[in-house]
């Protein structure tokens, strides 16, 4: 298992860097850069002639180095990351794109894992108690709201969340972690309800597809192995019929489940950001948005590889939750 986590470890470096050349190309590939933000920004809110505004942007490009080559800039990004852990200077932010990494990431990440752990949990149970009640209301109900959490985009989803609440209900405070009597507040029982009762809509929607998701995957591996020669053993020899399910169908039910966990954090993590977006959360969302509309490429370029890291790691760890569910699995031809 050591040797496993080490080689996919290491063969992961080499998938980053492709990774981080693919995106640094993509990033700088339309046309435009941070200089071209600041001369509209002089032009239409400075007053500045449009040539004092191209000296002043072009100065800005000769002092931050907008205007070396792209092989020399994403030497000096990748450079700065590997020796000092520095992944650049925020253009639009004003500081160091570590400080908006650390500012928004954890939030993103926090509810990327609340979604991904209830879309799991409710999914897997969903998926059995639809399995076992086969063509019953029950399960046409559950088959009825996967098809809905499959289908409708997420956008789509929370525009039309964002509309009832401010339209219909009335909320004043949207695009915001808490109101603002808890500015500044330090964390209580009640700026806890308050957080929950702002960002539910995006804890809904991204767990909504993949909740949509479990269940039918579950759903359908239950059905099959209920078929399943031993479980057909097991229940002649007598075995109550809620152990045969959850002892013996159940667990091997879920293999093709915890592959998927491989790519569900990502999942949910794009999930959160498209909904963010919608309703203006300070995550990553936003900050991908933001920062790419502007030419703020070493915002966009992190943020972007973060993104991809998760994915690495969460194939990582849903190979060791295959291998340690199922003593049937071999990694590497070793012996256990």
């Amino acid at each position: 298992m050591l040797r496993f986590l080490i080689v996919r470890i290491l063969s992961a470096i080499p998938v980053l860097f492709l990774l981080s050349v693919v995106t640094f190309a993509i990033i700088q590939a339309p046309p435009g850069d941070y200089g071209d933000y600041i001369r509209s920004q002089l032009m239409n809110q400075g007053g500045a002639t449009a040539e004092e505004a191209e000296i002043q942007a072009e100065a800005y490009r000769q002092a931050n180095g907008l205007n070396d080559p792209l092989p020399v800039q994403y030497f000096n990004w990748v450079k700065g990351i590997v020796t000092r852990f520095d992944f650049g200077h925020s253009l639009y932010y004003n500081k160091p794109v570590g400080d908006v990494v650390a500012e928004r990431l954890p939030r993103t990440i926090a509810l990327a894992l609340t979604c991904h752990i209830l879309a799991t949990i409710l999914g897997i149970t969903l998926g059995v108690v639809a399995a076992t009640r086969q063509y019953s209301w029950v399960d046409t109900l559950f088959g009825f709201v996967s098809f809905l959490g499959m289908t409708i985009p997420r956008f789509l989803l929370a525009i039309i969340i964002m509309y009832i609440l401010v339209f219909r209900i009335g909320v004043q405070e949207i695009g915001s972690f808490n109101s603002v009597k808890f500015g500044g507040q330090p964390w209580s029982w009640a700026k806890f309800v308050d957080l929950l009762a702002h960002v539910w809509p995006v804890i809904f929607i991204a767990t909504l597809g993949g909740l949509a998701y479990n269940m039918r995957v579950m759903r359908a591996n239950l059905l099959d192995v209920l078929n399943a020669q031993y479980v057909e053993t097991a229940r002649a020899k007598g075995l109550p019929e809620r152990a045969v399910i959850m002892k013996h169908a159940v667990p091997n039910a879920l293999h093709p489940l915890i592959a998927y966990q491989g790519v569900a954090l990502p999942y949910m993590l794009t999930g959160e950001i498209e909904v963010a977006i919608v309703f203006g959360l300070a995550t990553v969302g936003p900050a991908i948005v933001g920062s790419m509309a502007v030419g703020d490429v070493w915002v966009t370029a992190t943020f972007v590889m973060v993104l991809a890291a998760t994915l690495i790691v969460g194939n990582i760890i849903a190979d060791l939750l295959l291998a340690l569910v199922d003593p049937r699995v071999r990694l590497g031809g070793a012996r256990e």
